[in-house]
């Protein structure tokens, strides 16, 4: 009986040890302090937890034995301690940041890198999806840094006194024709790329090397995730949009895929706005990846996306229905070849068509079917520790078809580049770079020659100072072409910018006054389109980001003045045009209080200048909140505009003015990890 007794406790006793939790804590650090936001986790299991806002964690798992706990956050390199789970209290973690990518200095003057591992402006998919303004679109979160102007009636990009179109995106090297999707006007066009799909973009603001062509004003760069170690679902939910996406890993490769339905019908329904609707705004969208590492020198992506989008309204006698499928597919292949050469290879498809019944009179049709297939290829060589060099060729095969009624055209042409660059290290604080471009379209047998050359000088990590000079190129829009009997040369835009930043570990302050002079821009002459016209922009951008004022706070302050003036399209003199506002200013603080956080933005511009008068300011206040419920669990709210302002953004000829759609947006959403080895990972690739 004794004996029987003795089993019995003894049992009883490990399985209470098997039922008991065990809890894990510390605090994870790097040469700063205290980190906020780093994953914890125990490796294989969805046992985790975030630092809180003074880099600590604590969290309970049902382990035992001897597992591997890790501490990864993005701009660092993952830590791992293995060692029993009970030993697994009161621990130190320190992380190491990443190495930069340039091998002596990352020149950052005029470019704002998101999620590369730079201390600021490190957003990832997370801060996208939850920035104020936002609602998960990549181009809204991009227009609080300075730079970037305000209009509000389509929500693209537009940069420095330039049109929207003078700002080009690139997937992973390669060219995407058309980045937004179709909507009516006042209502923001939103970017047509999850925010979920990318590990860092580079958005510059002009002054870009030689292997960026057919843009005059800016370029947003973007660049994939990397082959997926495991595997991942994910859901998202809100008022307005549904989500699904996961990863499934292998040895050496990763496949992922993404839908994505966004249908204003029942928000409308219950939130009315300006508009008597036929059909509200949907959009039912498709992505899937492949990528491979096919050796340890050789990575293969692919991607391919699918965007159908269908908008109907009441407006002016007439109903107005729009229907557009967009598509976007590439494939890279990047391999090292030894002694220093590394080679870069890809191609892109881009295939847009368009359809509008009562485009503008009852009755009519509008038909536009564009593509563009865009062949790239780049050998890069690293001679010494102080010159690096790459070469390039590009060839953009481009056709548009466009009807209206019973009038339209037939457009196709290609355009052959090629660019050589080279970084310099003059002396060890001192480097150069200089590039050359060139470009031929098929209907111009001239060739452009565009040279461009960075001179920065960074005396140690909280300085640097940069100036910018050179020359871009783009080809003017389709219907500007056919118009213009394909006369048209290539426009052109001379820049010179002056860049100076300052950073310590919690300050950030970047001035940047810049020119721009254009040149053969399309100018409208006894109906047809000549290459007569000009014009410049010239201004300065002042940004601040701080960390310092008040524990767990982060503020930024974007100012941007800018002056711009053009004689083209139907202007009949030198102007300002309709796009552009002289003064932007953006302010923006996020407040962390455990797992919670709070955000609140500002947005303000000047008028806009039109034929029939200039428009009233805008000013918008947006807040935001985000829950982290569980590891498993992000829960987001934002509300912009709390004011309820009614924006004017366009003052037309007979004076009518064209409003926002709605004076408030609210926006409630749900992300959750259903599979995954990281906690308050929402990333569905």
């Amino acid at each position: 009986m004794k004996h029987l007794l003795t089993t019995l406790i003894l049992a009883l006793t490990a399985l209470g040890g098997a039922l008991a939790q065990t809890r894990i804590d510390g605090i994870v650090i790097d040469h700063h302090g205290p980190v906020v936001g780093v994953n914890v986790f125990i490796v294989g299991t969805l046992d985790g937890g975030i630092t809180d806002t003074l880099g600590r964690f604590s969290f309970q798992t049902k382990c035992a034995g001897e597992v591997t706990l890790r501490a990864s956050m993005l701009g660092y390199e993952d830590e791992s301690r293995v060692a029993d789970v009970t030993r697994l209290t009161g621990l130190e973690i320190r992380l190491r940041e990443k190495a930069a990518a340039i091998d002596e200095v990352v020149v950052t003057a005029s470019t704002y890198n998101i999620g590369k591992g730079s201390q600021f402006k490190a957003m990832d998919a997370h801060d996208v999806v939850m920035s104020g303004n936002s609602c998960g679109d990549i181009v809204a979160a991009l227009q609080v840094l300075p730079g970037t102007q305000k209009v509000g009636e389509d929500g693209k990009l537009y940069v420095r006194g330039g049109e929207s179109e003078e700002c080009q995106t690139f997937v992973n090297g390669m060219h995407v024709l058309v980045p937004y999707g179709t909507n009516v006007e006042g209502q923001s066009q939103r970017g047509r790329f999850s925010p979920f799909l990318f590990k860092g973009m580079s958005f510059s603001l002009g002054g870009y090397g030689g292997e960026y062509g057919q843009a005059l004003s800016s370029v947003l760069p973007m660049e994939t995730t990397d082959v997926a170690t495991g595997d991942k679902l994910g859901v998202s939910a809100s008022l307005v949009d549904w989500n699904i996406g996961g990863t499934k890993s292998f040895d050496h490769s990763s496949l992922s895929f993404n839908a994505d339905l966004i249908d204003l019908t029942p928000y409308v329904s219950v939130f009315p706005d300006r508009v008597d609707w036929t059909r509200p705004y949907r959009k039912l969208s498709g992505e899937a990846q492949y990528k491979a590492e096919l050796s340890s020198k050789t990575t293969l992506k692919s991607y391919a996306g699918y965007d159908w989008t269908t908008v109907g309204m009441n407006t002016d006698g007439r109903s107005l229905s729009m229907r557009e499928h967009n598509v976007f597919a590439n494939v890279t292949l990047r391999t090292t070849l030894g002694n220093g050469y590394s080679l870069f290879a890809g191609a892109a498809e881009s295939f847009v068509l368009s359809d509008i019944d009562d485009a503008l009179t009852l009755g009519d049709r509008y038909h536009n079917n564009r593509n563009e297939v865009h062949l790239k290829a780049e050998l890069q060589k690293r001679f010494t520790p102080v010159l690096k060099m790459s070469a390039g060729v590009e060839d953009y095969i481009r056709g548009s078809v466009k009807r209206y009624n019973e009038t339209g055209y037939n457009l196709d042409y290609n355009l052959v580049a090629a660019h050589v660059d080279a970084q310099v290290r003059l002396v060890p604080r001192l480097f150069l770079n200089l590039s050359a471009r060139g470009e031929q379209v098929s209907y111009d047998n001239e060739w452009l020659l565009m040279p461009r050359a960075t001179l920065s000088y960074v005396p140690g990590k909280n300085f640097q100072a940069s100036i910018m000079a050179g020359r871009y190129s783009q080809t003017p829009e389709d219907d500007y072409i056919a118009r213009g009997r394909y006369q048209l040369r290539q426009s052109t835009a001379d820049h010179l910018i002056l860049s100076m930043q300052y950073g310590t570990a919690k300050t950030l302050v970047r001035f940047e006054p810049y020119y721009k002079w254009y040149h053969h821009l399309p100018l409208l002459a006894e109906g047809v389109y000549t290459s007569d016209g000009y014009g410049y922009s010239r201004g300065f951008d002042v940004y601040v980001e701080d960390y310092s004022l008040l524990q767990n706070l982060n503020v930024s302050a974007a100012y941007s003045f800018n002056d711009s003036k053009r004689h083209y399209l139907d202007y009949d003199a030198l102007r300002t045009p309709h796009y552009a506002s002289r003064h932007n200013f953006r302010v923006t603080a996020k407040y962390g209080v455990g797992k919670v956080i709070l955000g609140l933005a500002e947005s303000f511009a000047s008028g806009r200048v039109y034929a029939a008068g200039t428009t009233p300011f805008y000013n918008s206040i947006d807040a935001n909140i985000t829950w982290l419920v569980h590891p498993k669990v992000i829960v987001y709210g934002s509300l912009n505009n709390l004011s309820g302002r009614t924006n004017v953004y366009r003052i037309n000829p007979d004076g009518s003015q064209v409003t926002a759609t709605r004076d408030r947006f609210l926006y409630i959403g749900i992300f959750v990890s259903l599979k995954n080895n990281k906690a308050y990972d929402i990333s569905n690739f």
